[in-house]
């Protein structure tokens, strides 16, 4: 079976931009095969008596804890310079999370010797938007790698996928998919939507036919010094394990090597040295890294940065990154972070915005009060002048401002904001122009859903000259400034997509823009999110983290905070730590509410960690702490009570899971008859894993069935018969929540 990986869902977070790259992820069970795969002999639909969960089995337990034996090459770039090098075609694969014949492949085939050695004549890399580990690498630079796929960091199969959609994909995201790539760049074979196992195996042999025998991938013969110039995967591990393993005259052997092969740049090997606790092997490798072309050079010059050296190291590293700049754009946001960002922003008073902040917005909110004769006033000016365009401009602004107002009824908020803009824009045909014009065409066509028209308004309006807000203008301004960052970024991805230079000031505007909304009591939680994600796409960390710890202390019940707090930790401390860090936080004097719901969730997300890792004790271990502190919860909140059982729910169809795949069947069918009992609505709910409890049930009833045990299967159909079937249908897209309201149900 196969899913297919639409256009709204996942998100991607571009390593050059905070930007999001959203993917929806449809199931295609009634979809045809490509026309490849029925020409490798797939039928048209299941074969009878076969059913999903017996045609791709789950795997084990044991099966996770096998070594993938697959060697995926680390980028793209790497592959073709492997198959030029060996005259091997490429294979591209495909893989999704939670889709039971990508789970199959990852957990079972691509363990097995018989798959690897049908994967021999090619050279393979792997594409999945899934995150399986926290990084990529160790304080001390050694490779994490991904414990789905083996050979490669999650990052680097993670980025594979767009540069693979962009290029070969058909603008169809769909996995399992398995493309043959000839040296030419024409595509073979696209097989997907095969409905069976056996159309896979039976492309891997007919695409390896009547090739020419490859030449050697590997170059055993030859010294380590002499093998940097290979790409292969292979022959980078060979350098990486011998670098750690060896004297350090081998050591130094190797990184001198990088200075004189050019070929290839062995950027991982560098980072070894850079994060090693040899300084001189760190300046030899920091100099060496100033001479790297590829794009990986960007990311380790970055983080390059972040440690003490000499003024002279550092100047020639941002000589590199200029250099780079002009292939790769990421590398232009580096040297604008460093060389522009200490500069204020030309067009954000930041100080000014906050001064005495709360008294202004006070007077602000007194004024936004006044009696309605007002705006009857002005509109009875404008009514009288109607070719008076500063009199359609004032009119304007009282519109919006009674529109913004929170004692206004909502079902005339909409009309106001359409009188507002009509306004407005009838003032400009009159002539008129300027800041407080922009800033009412702003803040209405953000308001009607005119994104272009609101970014553009924005950059007019600050870009005019508008001050610190003032009395019945404050929301406007608000919300002004906030599109201001936005169109900032928007020029920056634009200019990133088009290749072109932008002004390092963008930097200086979108920052202090970020500073002056944390602040502000207008301010919102979304605010706070932008200016985190912008602070960490910089690089600022330490800047990042206070403020997303501010934020939180104002918004403590934010889902997209908490959303980015578990990120961090889970990125510094990995998932034990995760749990650990909400534990500590919810002993403080002065922690809020509803902060058990979220240590709640924190515990699933850690859960669901540790089943990537294969850590199947610690996962139902942490999925029991989590649904403790759920029911712990709703017993304080009784509007929690709705999804608190939603997450118990997933948490204990979670543990079936993990209980499946130990083959503990009858611990399996105990949890999740547990977990549907405990919110049949939540039956296809998908987990972070993009499992959901009815593929679970269904998962232990087979294995049941096969195991001689009709009469636990049985109980598990009779469940699922008793459950409304509008909750058994898996989701069209979004392969994983959210965030469920804790109020509102999931």
């Amino acid at each position: 079976m196969t899913r297919t990986l639409g256009a709204a869902g996942r998100r991607v977070l571009l390593r050059s931009l905070a930007l999001l790259t959203c993917i929806a992820l449809a199931h295609a069970q009634d979809a045809p095969p490509s026309k490849d795969a029925v020409g490798m002999g797939s039928p048209l639909a299941l074969p009878p008596g076969a059913s999903v969960e017996s045609m791709w089995p789950a795997p084990t337990a044991e099966d996770w804890q096998r070594p993938v034996l697959v060697h995926w090459q680390r980028t793209l770039e790497d592959a073709w310079k492997v198959a030029q090098a060996t005259g091997k075609p490429i294979l591209a694969c495909v893989s999704m999370d939670g889709e039971p014949a990508s789970e199959h492949f990852a957990g079972i085939r691509y363990r097995e010797e018989a798959t690897a050695k049908l994967l021999e004549p090619y050279v393979c890399v792997m594409a999945s938007v899934y995150r399986h580990t926290q990084r990529d690498y160790d304080e001390q630079g050694r490779r994490v790698l991904c414990p789905r796929f083996g050979s490669v960091t999650c990052g680097e199969h993670i980025a594979l996928e767009p540069v693979l959609y962009e290029k070969y994909f058909d603008e169809k995201r769909i996995a399992p998919r398995h493309i043959l790539l000839e040296l030419s760049g024409k595509r073979t074979y696209d097989v997907y939507y095969s409905w069976d196992t056996a159309t896979v195996f039976t492309a891997y042999r007919e695409g390896a036919k009547n090739r020419p025998p490859p030449r050697p991938e590997v170059q055993n013969d030859l010294p380590l010094a002499e093998r940097i110039s290979s790409a292969s995967v292979l022959e980078r591990v060979a350098l990486e394990t011998a670098y750690q393993r060896s004297s350090r005259e081998v050591r130094r052997e190797l990184i001198t090597a990088t200075l004189t092969h050019r070929e290839v740049d062995q950027i991982d090997l560098l980072r070894l040295a850079i994060f090693g606790l040899d300084l001189e092997l760190a300046r030899l490798a920091r100099h060496a890294l100033a001479s790297a072309d590829c794009e990986g050079a960007v990311d380790l010059i970055a983080e390059a940065l972040k440690l003490p050296m000499q003024a002279s190291e550092r100047e020639e590293l941002m000589a590199a990154a200029a250099r780079l700049a002009e292939k790769y754009p990421r590398a232009r946001t580096l040297v604008a972070v460093h060389r522009g960002m200490a500069e204020p922003s030309k067009w954000i008073d930041v100080t000014g915005w906050s001064q005495n902040i709360a008294a202004q917005y006070r007077a602000a909110a007194e004024h936004a009060q006044r009696p309605a004769a007002r705006i009857e006033n002005v509109a009875a000016a404008a009514e009288a002048r109607p070719a008076d365009a500063a009199a359609q401009l004032e009119l304007a602004e009282s519109l919006l401002a009674r529109a913004q107002d929170p004692a206004s009824e909502q079902r005339f908020a909409a009309l106001l904001l359409t009188d507002a803009r009509n306004a407005a824009l009838a003032a400009e045909r009159l002539g008129a122009k300027g800041w407080r014009l922009d800033a009412v065409l702003a803040t209405t066509a953000a308001a009607q859903g005119d994104r272009d028209e609101a970014l553009a308004r924005a950059l007019a309006a600050v870009e005019g000259g508008m001050p610190r807000a003032g009395t019945a203008q404050e929301r406007t301004s608000v919300t002004v400034l906030a599109l201001f960052a936005a169109a900032r970024q928007r020029a920056i991805a634009k200019s990133y997509r088009e290749r072109t230079q932008w002004p390092p000031e963008w930097l200086a505007d979108i920052h202090a823009a970020y500073a002056v909304l944390a602040q502000h009591p207008l301010g919102t939680d979304a605010n706070v999110a932008d200016g985190y994600d912008f602070l960490r796409w910089l690089g600022a960390t330490t800047r990042a983290n206070q403020a997303l710890d501010e934020g939180l202390a104002r918004f403590s019940g934010s889902w997209s905070l908490h959303e980015r707090l578990r990120g961090r930790i889970l990125w510094e401390q990995g998932p034990d730590g995760l749990e650990a860090a909400y534990a500590e936080r919810l002993a403080r004097p002065d922690a809020p509410g509803d902060l058990e719901w979220f240590a709640g969730y924190a515990a699933l997300v850690a859960a669901e960690h540790h089943r990537r890792a294969g850590a199947s004790d610690k996962a139902l271990a942490a999925y029991e702490r989590g649904i403790a502190r759920f029911e712990h919860d709703a017993k304080a909140h009784a509007d929690h009570l709705t999804s608190a059982d939603h997450y118990v729910a997933l948490a204990r169809a979670g543990r079936a899971r993990v209980e499946l795949e130990q083959n503990a069947l009858e611990r399996a069918t105990s949890e999740i008859l547990a977990a549907l009992a405990q919110a049949p609505e939540a039956a296809a709910a998908l987990d972070g894993l993009g499992i959901a409890p009815v593929e679970t049930a269904r998962m232990i009833q087979t294995r049941l069935s096969q195991g001689g045990q009709p009469e636990l299967a049985q109980s598990i159909q009779t469940t699922l018969d008793a459950i409304d079937p509008r909750y058994l249908e898996l989701p069209a897209f979004e392969r994983g929540l959210t965030g469920a309201p804790r109020s509102g149900g999931g």
